[in-house]
């Protein structure tokens, strides 16, 4: 009876050994071919998408730099349609970092790549003048908020008790024009076209740089994206409009960023990585 027990232990042993499927990791980014674009980081469409894997090094050329290593590395996969690219990007992060508060600072992550397709790279941080590089950026607190989080001081401070604001007054409610601009005015940030925080329909947003110090919002935002929390990490699909000019002939360049909040990372105070070649397969 033992050893047809111990027997059948190896039996499964094996059958599950062979059921892993080794992930071998590419030196490049390697877009391939999808009938469609995924948001679903578990989507059937990233099964056959090659995986790259980068090595994180820390932000430590402009302050506020990053002094100690935080995130080791990022995993990545790419697909295309045609017309849009989507990148799946995995890393570990332990802690869940998605509530900003006064000393707490998001998890997040960053694709960037360059404006135009050259010979001459830009510097990967942040790219340099006349060497404009696009960036997309997500974070965990934009995606709470997506995902249904209340976007109001009771979800950071749950026994707050916050009288009305001035544009909730009853005398606004029968006229939702008057009520809007009264909201604005009580919005000063957004009035000024500032729509970083509030309500939002992306967790992602656009932005340009052509140096450190430089970032601003892309003029035509186009990225989308959707991030979930693993049972050790995140993983985060990002997509966007396929570079211009972009194809197995002209590959071009792409680098990646992650925030890890627990270790205080926000703004220029981060783990990224250089250039990595991104090719069309």
């Amino acid at each position: 009876m033992k050893k047809v027990i111990f027997l059948s232990i190896i039996i499964i042993f094996l059958l599950v050994a062979s059921c892993r499927r080794a992930v071998v990791l590419t030196p490049d980014v390697q877009v391939i071919s999808s009938e469609k674009i995924s948001l679903e980081a578990n989507d059937g469409v990233w099964k056959n998408a090659p995986t790259h894997g980068s090595k994180l090094i820390l932000q430590d050329l402009v302050e506020p730099r990053q002094k100690e290593v935080s995130t080791q590395e990022v995993q990545v996969q790419a697909i295309t349609d045609g017309k849009e690219v989507a990148f799946r990007i995995e890393w570990i992060d332990e802690s869940n970092n998605d509530m900003a508060q006064p000393h707490h600072f998001v998890d997040g992550c960053a694709v960037q790549i360059p404006l135009k397709i050259s010979e001459s790279v830009p510097a990967p941080q942040m790219g340099e003048k006349d060497k404009t590089v696009q960036i997309s950026f997500w974070r965990a607190d934009w995606q709470a908020i997506v995902d249904g989080r209340a976007d109001e001081i009771t979800s950071i401070y749950p026994n707050a008790k916050p009288d009305h604001y001035p544009f909730q007054a009853e005398s606004l409610e029968k006229n939702p024009q008057a009520q809007k601009e009264a909201e604005l005015r009580y919005s000063p940030a957004r009035a000024m076209g500032n729509n970083r925080q509030g309500p939002r329909q992306q967790p992602v947003e656009d932005s340009i740089a052509e140096g450190p110090g430089t970032l601003s919002p892309n003029p035509q935002p186009f990225s989308k994206g959707k991030g979930v929390r693993t049972a050790n990490g995140w993983v985060v699909v990002i997509t966007r409009p396929l570079p211009e000019g972009f194809s197995k002939e002209k590959p071009t360049q792409i680098a990646f960023a992650i925030w890890e909040g627990s270790h205080g990372e926000t703004g220029a105070r981060k783990m990224r990585t250089g250039w990595v070649n991104l090719i069309m397969k």
